[in-house]
């Protein structure tokens, strides 16, 4: 593995110390001499760790956002690991021979691929259409058992050292295979998943989705090993060591939402660790009327109260530092009880900003007040977005449901929903009006917020409403 300093991460070095600084968050690490030669070496290049120790610390650099890991050239043909690609399959005959049809233009020795199409059911020429294109075709064992229980029944016929895991409304790039299998030389990489793009543009959903759709991870790679986190890989583009794949019971069969949530999580409960790459991408078929697209996130908000009681040890987090919290608050209540909250949160900023330079400066941190205070109020806009986004995902029918009661409250969800959908907006930068967008945005969130409680009520198990509340990070380490 070769590791990489990140481009926006700065070197100070003044009056005998030297710290890295990051500025989203604004985060600094004090370097001492090995860490600081490690450092400079790592910024002028990709480097390979010269041990098992400073292995270990260029991994905790690329944990804390410092780094970057770059990927190892893909092994010689020869030792390349077979792979067998499942694809489960309800009446999408269209779909899967264009499925089928991008597998057959992959870049990856065609003798080391076996394709295994799963029958879930079908009542059209799916299976057919698989047999055609030489694929091996194999029942579900039934009608409608869902997408985990036809994965289960696909990987106990693969002979492959891999799995491959691609759905049949989906096209795989020629370089799905080859841009994510060298990630297995890491021994410790139980599975990984790919790029997800959206394969239409014609509607305004088709649109929205490109930027927003819950199973593309985005443009930085993710690792995750030991924690409880959740963080996850979807299973629609999703490479798995089989034999780690079986020792942890593949999918759970009854799951028709939430599955690829659950098996990833198993996977790093065992102690492995899973990764994703902005890279091998497929392309989906996301469903593109609005009808469907609601109906759809309705149904993955309902697998938040299952999971919840497979995994009760992973839980929503939320840093909340005291000050900024009290600054949010004060600019909410600005719009009930007049502006003069407004000043107050900015001598508190100030004053916050203040404490943080006398505090650095005792630890020989060079940074200045306006460093300080603009990460603060970058800090501060982190906050206020997050929390807006978390109220509204969760909470917009019980905020209308009381502003409908006291009309003054409007604002409140009003906010979060421009707050909210207004950071996105810009950072997606979507083929959409800002109101189009908007539209959609709150569409989803209420969608899925209704189908997080629904699911909750079903299952008798609330704690997904539970969040667990961090105190502030430390700014200097």
């Amino acid at each position: 593995m070769k590791y990489r300093m990140l481009p926006e991460i700065e070197l100070l070095e003044r009056d005998g110390g030297s710290f890295l600084m990051a500025k989203t968050p604004l985060t600094l690490l004090r370097l001492n001499a090995p860490l600081l030669a490690l450092a400079r070496r790592a910024m002028a290049g990709p480097i390979s760790a010269a041990g098992a120790a400073e292995e270990k610390v260029l991994e905790q650099l690329a944990l804390k956002g410092f780094a970057e890991r770059l990927q190892e050239a893909a092994p010689a043909q020869a030792a390349l690991p077979s792979i067998s690609i499942v694809i489960p399959v309800l009446d999408r005959e269209e779909e899967l021979e264009r499925c089928l049809a991008s597998i057959a233009r992959l870049d990856y020795p065609g003798d080391k691929i076996q394709v295994i199409v799963v029958d879930d059911g079908c009542r059209d020429g799916s299976a057919q259409v698989a047999r055609n294109r030489g694929a091996l075709v194999v029942s579900s064992g039934g009608v409608r058992r869902g997408p985990a229980a036809a994965r289960n029944v696909g990987a106990a016929r693969a002979s492959g050292e891999l799995l491959a895991f691609i759905d049949s409304d989906c096209s795989a790039s020629t370089g799905w295979l080859a841009q994510l299998v060298p990630i297995f030389g890491d021994t410790r990489i139980a599975a990984v998943g790919g790029m997800v793009d959206g394969m239409c543009s014609a509607s305004g959903v088709d649109r929205y989705e490109a930027v927003m759709s819950s199973l593309s991870l985005g443009s930085r790679e993710r690792f995750g090993g030991s924690g409880d986190d959740t963080f996850y890989l979807p299973s629609c583009n999703l490479l798995v060591r089989r034999a780690l794949f079986l020792a942890v019971n593949g999918f759970v069969d009854s799951m028709h939402v939430g599955e690829d949530v659950d098996l990833t999580w198993r996977l790093r409960d065992a102690g492995w660790t899973i990764a994703y790459l902005p890279a091998g991408n497929i392309l989906h078929e996301h469903r593109s009327s609005l009808r469907s697209f609601m109906s759809r996130r309705f149904d993955y908000g309902t697998s938040e109260g299952m999971l919840q009681k497979l995994h009760p040890q992973r839980r929503k987090r939320f840093v909340l530092p005291p000050l900024l919290g009290l600054v949010a608050a004060l600019c909410l209540l600005a719009p009930f009880c007049g502006w003069w909250p407004v000043p107050v949160a900015a001598a508190l900023l100030l004053g916050d900003a203040s404490v943080y330079r006398l505090r650095l400066a005792r630890r020989g941190a060079p940074l200045g007040l306006s460093a300080i205070l603009a990460g603060r109020l970058r800090a501060l806009g982190g906050l206020c977005y997050y929390l807006s986004y978390h109220l509204l995902r969760y909470y917009a029918l019980a905020m209308a449901g009381l502003a409908l009661v006291l009309p003054v409250l409007w604002a409140l969800p009003v906010a979060c929903l421009l707050i909210s959908a207004g950071v996105d907006y810009r950072i997606k930068k979507p083929r959409l009006s800002p109101l189009a967008f908007t539209g959609i945005y709150l569409l989803e969130q209420v969608a899925y917020g209704a189908g997080v409680f629904w699911g909750c009520l079903r299952g008798r198990e609330f704690a997904s409403y539970r969040v667990t509340v961090l105190s502030r990070m430390e700014l200097a380490a």
